[in-house]
């Protein structure tokens, strides 16, 4: 029963921290976006949870940022070409991470993490609902720029901003590439990757994500104001999960229990950094 509770009231708390943050940019717009969000997970929750699936978890995850992105795109009536770049900043990563994913899960056959999550009413509706609040506290910067008069604007910090997600996106993508060719050649099963990006980082793909969002949110602020700054929190809120929670803690505590006795993964943890690259050798 304990569990059922803390679950439920972590279902809540991840809706009421964006949606209080929806309500304080005074944009009703941006409000019945965050709702909207939720509103895909909750139904998508329905028939994963019926039929004991969570193969279509990250797919949905993406078309959820997609959905919201181009919604405002399409109430607003924008016509402005910033607004367009930043939409199709999203849309490219969108589509590419939640194909990436989709086939990499569909090609294992299952989510391991799901195995004890999926019989779980609360716990399953949780982790669906933690992953709107995902993607309402990454998109809440971006939603609050399209939203506001003058929308997206474009100046010199917008295009920084463009660069740094250029870079971030590419960090990951080859990252994505590289760890995906090592893990195909069969010399490599069950050992860990050390060449290329992630000899530089432990989790290059990671700090990509990091990077990425951090442009968009750049991309953004020239079109924020009073209270809106808030919604700037998407990069650390990005940062915190990915360092904190679900990414890297996870990641080195399963690799500690694999690899941790062997000598040549303590020499790569203690001489490769976690997420930001190793410049000098």
């Amino acid at each position: 029963m304990k569990n059922h509770i803390f679950n439920l009231l972590s279902s809540v708390i991840a809706f009421y921290i964006p949606f209080q943050i929806a309500l304080l940019t005074d944009l009703p717009l941006v409000k019945n976006l965050i709702l909207l969000i939720f509103f895909i997970q909750w139904i998508s929750f329905i028939p994963a949870f019926i039929f004991q699936t969570e193969k279509f978890f990250d797919l949905f995850g993406s078309l959820t940022y997609l959905t919201a992105i181009l919604y405002t795109l399409h109430v607003t009536g924008s016509t402005r070409l910033s607004d367009y770049i930043i939409v199709g900043c999203i849309a490219v990563w969108a589509i590419r991470l939640g194909s990436f994913l989709f086939l990499r899960i569909h090609k294992a056959g299952e989510d391991r993490r799901f195995r004890t999550i999926k019989p779980n009413f609360t716990r399953f509706l949780m982790t669906w609902t933690l992953q709107g609040m995902w993607v309402s506290m990454c998109l809440l910067c971006v939603l609050t720029a399209l939203s506001s008069y003058t929308g997206v604007i474009m100046n010199n910090v917008f295009f920084v901003g463009l660069v740094i997600y250029v870079l971030g996106l590419v960090i990951e993508i080859v990252a994505d590439q590289q760890k995906t060719v090592f893990r195909r050649e069969p010399k490599n099963k069950d050992k860990f990757i050390t060449t290329g990006l992630w000899s530089l980082s432990r989790h290059p793909n990671y700090l990509g994500e990091i990077l990425l969002w951090s442009g968009i949110a750049i991309m953004s602020v020239s079109s924020l104001q009073g209270l809106q700054y808030l919604t700037l929190i998407s990069p650390l809120f990005v940062y915190i999960l990915l360092v904190y929670i679900s990414g890297i803690r996870l990641l080195e505590n399963q690799a500690e229990k694999k690899w941790g006795h062997l000598d040549s993964y303590k020499e790569y943890v203690k001489n490769t950094p976690s997420l930001f690259f190793k410049i000098f050798s």
